[in-house]
């Protein structure tokens, strides 16, 4: 009974082959039906550990077992079941992959992803010529108070290049910078002058005592770095290290100063205090995980040459929250 099903099904193939055919073909296999023709893909092999036969015609593969008989076209498994005298048919349900047949897709290579964009927070100051941090003799009145001297920073903007690989690449992008010098003298800077200097205005002004005196600074950063990461065992954490120059437009300049006494109030000017209109920057990155550091500095001069006190400026902070 097996046979005569199985016989039948390959009828039922053959046929629906032959249906297909051009029907010159039709006439061209009729004219040459004389003539046998041995075909690669017809090939009977045996497993002697599972006695199953296994034959492949014309794209379909028939195996065949004492119980059972499996006959497989194209990716559709049509299965001949005999047991205790009685045959069935089974035809199960086409899976995504297909019934011993394995699709795998071909995974997509991972993107290298750099560490800029983010807001970073730190402290802020400058060098004087000799790379000192501490101001003496005639820019002694330009000393700082150091913590509270602040930067902040929103680098809103990333693109990132990798080197055929997700652990090292080129990042670039935009940002903003915002600097924050808070004086420790009661003085404030020059504006509108051909050289910015030190205002002692309200040094003479018995009816102001100054609480506050601070000089602020905008520029908007174009950065260009080099980074390589080392994965952990962590999936998602890696280590980073990233270095390299970070180029800055400045956008904006002011003074303000708070006091008290007999006349209480805050004066705010904005000028651009013969402020460099260009800088760059030299940055160094690191990071894992939730922490994450940079530093700054700056080999040119905060002021133009010659039309203020020679300064360089530098930060020092943690990259708090990545964009």
């Amino acid at each position: 009974m097996k046979r005569i099903l199985t016989i039948a099904m390959m009828a039922v193939i053959s046929l629906y082959a032959i249906a297909q055919k051009n029907p010159v073909d039709i006439l061209i296999d009729l004219e040459f039906a004389d003539t046998l023709e041995a075909n690669t893909m017809d090939t009977l092999k045996l497993t002697p550990d599972t006695k199953q036969q296994t034959s492949v015609v014309e794209g379909t593969e028939k195996t065949t077992s004492p119980d059972t008989t499996k006959i497989r076209f194209g990716k559709r498994n049509i299965v001949i079941v005999e047991k205790d005298g009685t045959t069935s048919i089974e035809i199960p349900e086409l899976k995504e992959s297909g019934e011993n047949i394995e699709i795998r897709e071909k995974s997509k290579p991972k993107k290298f992803k750099g560490h800029w964009a983010a807001v970073e927070w730190g402290f802020n100051g400058y060098m004087d010529a000799n790379h000192s941090i501490n101001m003496k003799d005639d820019l002694r009145y330009l000393e700082l108070k150091q913590g509270r001297s602040w930067n902040f920073n929103i680098n809103f903007l990333q693109y990132s290049l990798g080197f055929n690989t997700d652990k090292a690449g080129l990042v670039t992008g935009l940002g903003f910078e915002f600097n924050n010098y808070h004086f420790r003298n009661p003085i404030t800077l020059t504006a509108g002058t051909p050289v910015t200097g030190a205002d002692s205005t309200y040094i003479l002004d018995p009816n102001k005592n100054v609480v506050k005196s601070k000089f602020s600074t905008t520029h908007l950063t174009v950065p260009l770095l080099f980074e390589f990461q080392i994965p952990t065992g962590h999936s998602k954490h890696r280590i980073f290290f990233s270095t390299g120059v970070i180029g800055g437009v400045k956008i904006g300049s002011s003074t303000k100063v708070q006091y008290e006494g007999t006349k209480k109030g805050k004066d705010k000017t904005r000028n651009d205090f013969n402020l460099s209109q260009f800088r760059y920057g030299l940055t160094a990155r690191i990071g894992y995980g939730g922490f994450r550091v940079f530093a700054n500095y700056y080999p040119t001069p905060l002021f133009e040459e010659g039309k203020g006190p020679e300064l360089y400026p530098f930060t020092v902070g943690l990259i708090l929250l990545k964009l």
